[in-house]
């Protein structure tokens, strides 16, 4: 199937400062797509980019296998910014009636499609209140809908849950999941990593400019077990150094450290998940060499760990 999205060497500068360096993505078709990165990382730039609002320093932009054009965004892409700018003065009908009249809507036509957009974000009630008098949720929904008047494939939303409430959240997640069974591929951008990973099929990682990591969200799960780790409480603390000597022994072992705030408590690192039985060995070891052992408990990494880990490693 051809890809939603795909960059090829993409690179941008802003005079010396290199924004975006070499990025190649990929996005399927009908997926929600989350883009990570720190701030500065490259994110808006690229979703700029692809919505044909700013023209790479290099590289090229296919969408649908089509090469960006301005045009071609145009018809292919609904883009809604990390600042998005709504007209107070203005009732939400005719706020989406403005924006669908600058896509040629007219007549029947033009207030179908305002009706079904109101009914989709469940702004209906909301049809005759002024833009100014909404929650910050409901403007985010409004401004989705705005993205939406030209019923593009394509939806590109930079940090969408930007001040919302938990509740709001939740809307904006069940609305996106909605958008991905009409068939729409949505990439969106977030610090709420949590959230991502609840909503989305794929993510991307990028950091200074760079894909450090991309996938289907399977993929992703399979690298944060990379990083299964494990969590030891000795029970004395004279055993702590032994303890840690016969870790650091073990092939399995990646690293062992131990927590500043109680020295008792080790975390280590595996170099792959461990199993069940490799797990019991390792236990075994210790209380055999006289450790006592009061706690062990093994878990994998959050979405959050998997980023702060590869965004360090970016930086050295």
């Amino acid at each position: 199937m051809t890809l939603a999205i795909e960059t090829i060497d993409l690179t941008h500068r802003y005079k010396k400062l290199i924004a975006l360096d070499r990025l190649n993505l990929q996005v399927e078709q009908g997926c929600i797509y989350g883009f990570i990165g720190p701030n500065g990382a490259g994110k808006t730039t690229t979703l700029r980019i692809v919505a044909g609002l700013l023209q790479p320093t290099k590289g090229e932009v296919r969408l649908l296998g089509e090469r960006l054009t301005t045009r071609t965004a145009q018809r292919l892409v609904g883009y809604m910014p990390d600042f998005f700018g709504v007209y107070d003065d203005l009732r939400v009908w005719e706020y989406l009636d403005f924006f669908a009249r600058c896509y040629g809507l007219r007549g029947s036509r033009l207030r179908q499609v305002v009706n079904e957009l109101l009914d989709l974000v469940d702004l209906s009630e909301k049809r005759h209140a002024f833009v100014q008098t909404l929650s910050r949720g409901m403007q985010q929904r409004l401004c989705l809908a705005h993205a939406l008047v030209h019923d593009p494939p394509i939806l590109l939303l930079d940090e969408p849950a930007s001040g919302l409430d938990p509740r709001a959240r939740v809307e904006l997640r069940e609305l996106l999941r909605t958008l991905r069974d009409m068939g729409k591929t949505i990439m969106l951008s977030s610090h709420i990593l949590s959230e991502l990973a609840e909503v989305c099929d794929a993510i991307g990682i990028i950091d200074h400019g760079r894909m450090v990591l991309s996938g289907s969200l399977a993929e992703v799960q399979q690298q944060l077990a990379t990083g299964s780790r494990a969590r030891i409480r000795i029970a004395r603390t004279d055993d702590v150094g032994l303890a840690m000597t016969l870790l650091q022994r073990q092939s399995l072992v990646r690293t062992v450290s131990a927590t500043p705030a109680d020295p008792r408590s080790l975390t280590v690192e595996f170099n792959e998940p461990p199993s069940e039985i490799q797990c019991a060995v390792l236990l075994a070891e210790l209380i055999g060499a006289g450790v006592a052992v009061s706690e062990f408990s093994t878990r994998s990494e959050n979405l959050e760990e998997l980023f702060l880990r590869l965004t360090t490693q970016a930086a050295k």
